[in-house]
Parts: structure tokens; C-alpha cells; sequence
């Protein structure tokens, strides 16, 4: 899979199949259209294309973080590098870019730059300056310019129609069972082990600590079951997301997570740490018998899911 953040009338040769939208989190609704397009271009001989963009436009628009992310481009690409996918444009969105008519953008970016024969796009898909394109145009354009329109329906979990919107609000609430269901796979954040004031060590529970990217959506307040993958490994882990009340003057935030039966120095390192299942929320202890005491109490919990895998 090549990864493009410029195209222009000559980048692509040949005739080409379009995924079209913001897909923050690659959920399964993401990956099913994804999928087809990816089916629908092996099919017919055409190129596959995701096309995206770097940052999402509501959060260009408005000049504020708006919609925190469920994945980093990172994250995205190395999600994407594992499907049969052709290319993955990263389109900047700014200002003159935001401003293009829907039928611009289908003549200019669609038709002129990417050769369109296939487009595929999710039910509520919407483009163009201030969003008045959507569906039923994009499929009325097909039929005037010559390309074929695969709408992809809603995908349903229980009910609920799978979005970014919803895992994002499930995140926040600490309910990673629903993550999973809606995501695909787990949530995870990404970050570099950096120094804290090392009091997990002198309490027997070292911990490495990250700085999450600063546009990422961040768990509830708790301690979870989690997963640490350090260089390529896989390690059982249990994490603090929150201000360690008992501890810690104010409320300095952190994400602290011991490795379970580990205990060589992690700091400079970048560590993934996925989240399994929320074991309780935060709370201050009397004292720091007590935190030590449910800190045990956590860790035979984590054992005990990790052991009904083994």
C-alpha cells in the first residue's frame, strides 16, 4: 500500500475505486466499506483508493478540538497497510479546500485528479462547502460524469448504528467492552514512557507513564485490564487513568501502567497500551495501606482474566 499526501491529474495512470470519508477509528462500518471498495476494484480491474484527510474538518473549521480521535494517521495507515488496499491519500484540509463546491470537488479532486469510476461512501456521506453534497447528488453525478456509486448501509450493533460519535462516547464512559464490539478490536493509545515522580515504584508497582497525543480521546477515570505491546511483545498490564487522588497533590493527569512480572527501566520507550475492561472507577484512599491493598487486590483480578486465556 503506497500513502500520498499530494495528487495531481497525472498521479493516477489508470481508472480508479474511491472510499470517501473522515474514518476516525476504522471501526466495522469503516472496514466494511473499506472492504467492499477494496472487493468492488479487484473486480472490475480498477485501483483502490481510500481518500481522507489529515485532520478532521470539524476540528479545521472551528479551530478547536471539536472531535478528539479514535486513531492517530498512524494508527490508520498501519491499520490499512494490513488489507490489499492500492493507495491511502491524506488530503490537507484548509481553507481554500473547504470552500469547494460539491461539484467541484467531483470535477476537480474526483473525475480530473483521482480518475473515478467507482465511488463508495457510507449512507450519511457528505461533502463540499458547508456539506450541502451528499448521497443523492454524489449518485446524480455518477450518472452524469460516468462512475458507478456504492452506498454502504448503517452498521448495527444492538441496536445502535455503529459511528465514531458513539465509540467515542463509550471511551469516555470506561465501557471498552462496547469498544470492542463497535471498534473491531481494542482502543488503544500510543505514547512515550516518560518520568513521573516514581511513586509506584516506592510502593512496590512500578509503572511506566505516557503522554498521550494530545488530540486523542482519553478512557474514564479508573483502572483497567490492559495489554502493553513494547517493541513486539505482548505484555499482561494493568492501568491508572486519572489524577491518583491518594497519592498526589492537585490533579495532575496520567495514564500509569504496571507490567505485570516486569520490572527492567522503560523510560525513552514507546509502548501501545490497549484497554481490555474497566476493573474499578478512581477513588482516594485513607491512606496508603489501603491503595496498596486494592492495588493487590486489581492485580489478582488481572491475573485472573489473563490466566482463563492461558
Amino acid at each position: 500500500m503506497q500513502v500520498i499526501t499530494q495528487i495531481t491529474p497525472e498521479t493516477f495512470k489508470g481508472h480508479t475505486g474511491v472510499g470517501l470519508g473522515n474514518f476516525d477509528g476504522l471501526h466495522i462500518g469503516h472496514m466494511a466499506l473499506i472492504n467492499t471498495l477494496i472487493s468492488e476494484c479487484r473486480l472490475n480491474g480498477l485501483h483502490s483508493i481510500v481518500y481522507t484527510f489529515t485532520k478532521h474538518p470539524d476540528n479545521m473549521l472551528r479551530k478547536t478540538l471539536i472531535n478528539p480521535l479514535i486513531t492517530t494517521n498512524d494508527m490508520k495507515t498501519n491499520l490499512l497497510s494490513s488489507t490489499e488496499l492500492n493507495t491511502l491519500c491524506y488530503q490537507e484540509f484548509d481553507e481554500a479546500f473547504s470552500r469547494l463546491s460539491p461539484e467541484e470537488f467531483i470535477k476537480d479532486i474526483l473525475i480530473d485528479r483521482l480518475k473515478i469510476r467507482l465511488a463508495v461512501v457510507g449512507f450519511n456521506y457528505r461533502f463540499g462547502y458547508m456539506g450541502k453534497g451528499d448521497v443523492e447528488y454524489l449518485k446524480r453525478s455518477g450518472e452524469k460524469y460516468g462512475f458507478k456509486v456504492i452506498v454502504v448501509p448503517p452498521v448495527k450493533v444492538n441496536a445502535e448504528i455503529v459511528s465514531s460519535t458513539l465509540i467515542r462516547d463509550y471511551i469516555r464512559k470506561g465501557r471498552m467492552d462496547r469498544v470492542f464490539q463497535l471498534l473491531g478490536r481494542h482502543f488503544s493509545l500510543k505514547g512515550e514512557v516518560i518520568g513521573g515522580r516514581r511513586i509506584g515504584r516506592t510502593l512496590g508497582f512500578p509503572t511506566a507513564n505516557i503522554m498521550a497525543h494530545p488530540e486523542m480521546v482519553v478512557p474514564a477515570n479508573g483502572v483497567y485490564i490492559t495489554k502493553t505491546r513494547l517493541n513486539d511483545q505482548w505484555i499482561n498490564s494493568i492501568t491508572n487513568v486519572g489524577i491518583a487522588p491518594t497519592v498526589r497533590d492537585g490533579s495532575l493527569f496520567s495514564i500509569e501502567t504496571h507490567l505485570l512480572d516486569y520490572n527492567e527501566d522503560l523510560y525513552g520507550k514507546p509502548i501501545e497500551v490497549c484497554f481490555i475492561q474497566k476493573l474499578r472507577g478512581e477513588k482516594k484512599f485513607e491512606n496508603v495501606n489501603a491503595l496498596k491493598k486494592q492495588v493487590l487486590e486489581d492485580i489478582q483480578k488481572t491475573r485472573n482474566y489473563w490466566a482463563v486465556l492461558k
